[in-house]
């Protein structure tokens, strides 16, 4: 999947800039040079939260997948006993 240029700092600070009402939706998306769609998506997924919780969600999951690697290695462990234990 491709990354984005923009940052989720900088999603919540376009979307921000945009609910002031200033410039239209499209003025605005053609100066930062994404589409409409995309800043529906956006505001779909960022909508209502603040650079303080986009941080939170980030650190939330790396922690998830610190866990599910941590849960795997153990599951690879048990497997293996297992299959000594079966051996004897």
């Amino acid at each position: 999947m491709r990354t984005s240029k923009f940052t989720e700092e900088q999603i919540v600070g376009l979307l921000r800039e945009a609910e002031k009402g200033e410039v239209t939706i499209e003025a605005l998306c053609r100066n930062r040079g994404i589409t409409v769609q995309t800043y529906y998506r956006w505001r779909k997924k960022f909508g209502g939260i603040e650079v303080t919780d986009v941080q939170e969600m980030r650190r939330l999951a790396c922690e998830n997948a610190q866990l599910k690697r941590l849960l795997a290695e153990r599951d690879l462990d048990i497997a293996a006993l297992k299959a000594v234990v079966r051996k004897r």
